[in-house]
């Protein structure tokens, strides 16, 4: 199966092709932490890993995306663009989490203590998600306080993600429990989980833990007759 993976949700921007097929295995990626400007780095990005690894988009089996948690500009960048193509090309779009990409590179596979990859949020919260050993979800993605991770983290829990060290610091956590402290996922690890993705659970919705903080103007609108 060869798929284009697409990921804009946090600071990275990156795009790659992944063939799993023996006789024409290839992977190239094209990745830059900008911050901003997704929009603008991307389709230059999937013109270079397609002609890298001469693809034609219809030799593309699936898109994969990430669907967040991330910054809502970013997701709607590579969630319209992973959406066009699927949409132009008749091919399946599958979603993948920023956390389990981030998961699937900290696991140690070693069957010990569960992880909790975790994502800088505002003030004392992070955006987070408990995995297995192995990487493989143990629990929901949600918004949580310091305070109520507290009371409430598994025995050993190791970590990973951008808010790791925040947490082990504010928790006085052995800092031997940081796995990781990426403040964005490998493209290759989206590519792979995008694989075996199934799409009817993997939609290409994005993964939203707290409203926007943009709030609709009301003053000054013009009322409709």
């Amino acid at each position: 199966m060869r798929v284009l993976a697409i990921d804009t949700a946090l600071a990275n921007c990156a795009a790659a092709v992944l063939d799993d097929g023996a006789d024409t295995a290839c992977f190239e990626a094209c990745m830059e932490e900008i911050g901003r400007g997704h929009a603008e780095a991307l389709m230059d990005m999937i013109g270079e890993v397609m002609a890298e690894t001469s693809t034609a988009f219809a030799d593309l089996d699936r898109v994969v995306v990430t669907v967040g948690p991330g910054s809502f500009t970013g997701l709607r960048v590579g969630l319209s663009v992973a959406r066009g193509f699927g949409l132009v090309l008749g091919k399946p779009v599958v979603g993948i989490t920023t956390l389990a990409a981030i998961a699937r590179a900290a696991a140690p596979q070693d069957g010990g203590a569960p992880i909790l990859v975790a994502l800088t949020g505002k003030g004392d919260e992070v955006y987070c998600q408990e995995f297995d050993a192995d990487g493989f979800p143990a629990g929901q993605a949600a918004v949580r306080s310091l305070q109520d991770l507290a009371g409430d983290l598994p025995d050993q829990v190791r970590l990973a993600g951008s808010a790791a060290d925040k947490i082990a610091d504010g928790l006085g956590l052995p800092r031997e429990r940081v796995l990781s402290v990426s403040g964005f996922p490998g493209i290759r690890d989206v590519a792979e989980l995008g694989l075996t993705a199934d799409p009817v659970v993997s939609s290409p919705s994005p993964l939203y833990l707290r409203p926007p903080d943009a709030k609709p103007q009301t003053r000054g609108r013009i009322e409709r007759q």
